[in-house]
């Protein structure tokens, strides 16, 4: 008899089409069978057609526009599983990752999310990221890893309830340190997040990559982030260490144009974090978030 899957693999895109061929040939060949779940966010490059064509078997979800982040939203939508798994169009799980990760879950039912370690090309360098969680300061989950206050969006898996419960990603953020909010509100609804070395996933640094923007996103986003789940001497210190790695007066009357137009809606999102929280935030400082 055959048992059911417990873990779906949600892969986000947009206009990447051979990068998205290479990941879904990998994911294709694991071990296991599960759900493959491809999020097309508005690609105008023929990706969804040529998904259709070369992998038939798949579900296919897309959006009419680019949501950035909050496509993985859709996809979690069309998850029938516990577990999902993260995964971007140019990485792929390595074989095994996802069994040991679902063991895991299911041996320690207070972790919500995992982040895994993340190799980087074929050479397989561990992704600076990987290295600063694996010094977290904050104290170890037996047997897996050291608990963590963010996790890398395109590199964790989580139980499919925390996802929906927290609310998923929030649009506006579309991408640029997007899962630091979905990060805060696991914590607050009482989940750990955990670096699990053992659950490995393979990154290939797309060239396709908007790199000016990205960094104008993380900042606004850290700034609005801090503001929709932190005291306000905590939200301040976030806002004038955004404005201080700001490299010239431009770039700063831009930030602050940037961050006005959507601080009404933010304000309207406040919800200060628990003192739980904020205490583990005050062992850690409040980093950016990394995505691989």
């Amino acid at each position: 008899m055959t048992m059911p899957a417990r873990i779906s693999v949600v892969v986000l895109t947009h206009n990447r089409c051979a990068e998205l061929m290479r990941t879904l040939g990998g994911l294709a060949r694991l071990p296991g069978r599960h759900p493959i779940i491809v999020v097309d966010n508005g690609s105008t490059d023929g990706s969804a057609e040529v998904v259709r064509r070369q992998f038939p078997g798949l579900d296919l979800v897309r959006s009419p526009a680019n949501v950035g982040a909050a496509g993985r939203n859709l996809g979690v939508r069309a998850a029938h599983t516990e577990y999902v798994a993260f995964c971007d169009d140019d990485a792929c799980w390595e074989p095994d990752a996802l069994e040991t990760a679902v063991g895991i879950l299911d041996a320690a039912p207070e972790i919500g999310v995992l982040n895994a370690r993340v190799l980087v090309g074929t050479e397989g360098r561990l992704d600076p990221a990987c290295a600063a969680m694996q010094e977290s300061p904050l104290p170890e989950q037996p047997g897996v890893g050291p608990c963590l206050l963010g996790f890398m969006a395109g590199a964790c898996i989580m139980r499919t309830q925390v996802f929906r419960h927290a609310g998923g990603y929030w649009p506006p953020l579309l991408i640029g340190g997007e899962e630091a909010l979905l990060a805060l509100d696991v914590l607050d609804d009482g989940w750990r997040i955990v670096y699990a070395p053992a659950v490995c996933t393979r990154h290939w640094p797309s060239s396709v990559r908007d790199a000016p923007l990205r960094r104008r996103l993380l900042a606004r986003n850290a700034v609005w982030t801090a503001w929709m789940r932190l005291p306000p001497r905590m939200a301040w210190d976030v806002t004038t260490r955004e404005f201080r790695l700001q490299e010239s007066a431009r770039e700063r009357v831009r930030l602050a144009r940037d961050i006005g137009r959507g601080m009404a809606a933010v304000l309207a999102r406040r919800r200060v974090v628990s003192s739980q929280v904020r205490e583990l935030l005050a062992c850690t400082g409040s980093p950016r978030s990394r995505r691989p």
